[in-house]
């Protein structure tokens, strides 16, 4: 059993100072501390080497691990932040396709509004050919406002059916907009679907 200052360990086994106070740390090489010096106990020269030598095959096997775990773990991350932008692409696509088919059926139902209409315009005034009179619509169109209060509606109710005139006023032919108010032709068309809450 041999008795080595610290200088004398790192001579012998060939490495520095630093690795030989890390081994005492890690208890590879045992240490006793004598009148304030530090001494490295080196029983037997080729088993302490081959301990030393299993140690930093040890330890970079660990670091060989720890390496590839983080790998893994880099690609797991980027696979999650690929799927979650996949996922959001497919929502936004799915959104728009069914904001697409709304459209259409859209389309399809003011198309059969205005036939229909066109339709029951053409009977009205084929029945009404007698009176061959060109009638000025424009002049026939009142304010919302002004034709809301000739129904004498009661305040509450009259609220509720300026709303529902102003909702409809895009998707309904018996509404115009001139500017930014709302007339109709109660001459022309029968409003009593809007008006009845």
């Amino acid at each position: 059993m041999a008795k080595l200052t610290i200088q004398e360990a790192s001579d012998h086994f060939k490495v520095s100072k630093e690795a030989i106070h890390n081994r005492i740390r890690r208890g590879s090489l045992a240490c006793i501390a004598e009148h304030g010096v530090k001494y490295v106990i080196v029983e037997d020269a080729i088993t302490q080497t081959k301990q030393v030598a299993n140690d930093d095959k040890y330890y970079a096997f660990l670091e060989e691990q720890n390496k590839t775990l983080q790998e893994k773990v880099n690609r797991l991350e980027k696979d999650n932040s690929s799927l979650r932008d996949q996922k959001e692409l497919m929502l936004i696509e799915e959104r728009i396709k069914i904001e697409n088919i709304y459209k259409e059926k859209d389309e399809q139902l003011k198309n059969i509004l205005q036939t229909i209409s066109a339709k029951f315009l053409s009977q009205h005034s084929q029945t009404e050919v007698s009176n061959v009179e060109i009638i000025d619509v424009e002049s026939d169109e009142i304010s919302l406002k002004k034709y809301l209060r000739s129904l004498n509606l009661k305040s509450k109710k009259e609220e509720k059916v300026k709303t529902r005139f102003k909702m409809m006023a895009h998707r309904d032919e018996r509404i115009f907009i001139r500017g930014d108010k709302l007339f109709v032709n109660p001459k022309l068309y029968s409003y009593g679907d809007i008006i009845s809450i």
